[in-house]
């Protein structure tokens, strides 16, 4: 699916804007960088992106809600964008 990212489960239209600010701007390329390449990329463009982001961009990937992901793969996802930061 090559659709706007707007079109995915829990994301709206400000995270398609946040995302799209730093050059994201379609489900494909979404999946192609993954929920913590896309967040550290809002990141590192802008102040103001909370965790929440996170856990709604891999629930989007994951077609599940973000309260689960924040439940069930916080530790995961904040291990992966810690490494992510650290090789930087």
């Amino acid at each position: 699916m090559n659709g706007p990212i707007a079109s995915l489960r829990g994301l709206g239209p400000k995270s398609a804007r946040m995302l799209a600010a730093v050059g994201i701007a379609t489900v494909d390329q979404l999946r192609t960088l993954g929920a913590v390449e896309a967040y550290a990329r809002v990141c590192e463009a802008q102040t103001g992106a909370s965790l929440n982001l996170l856990w709604a961009l891999e629930g989007a990937l994951t077609d599940r809600d973000w309260r689960a992901v924040a439940r069930e793969d916080r530790m995961r996802l904040l291990l992966a964008l810690d490494d992510k930061r650290r090789r930087l």
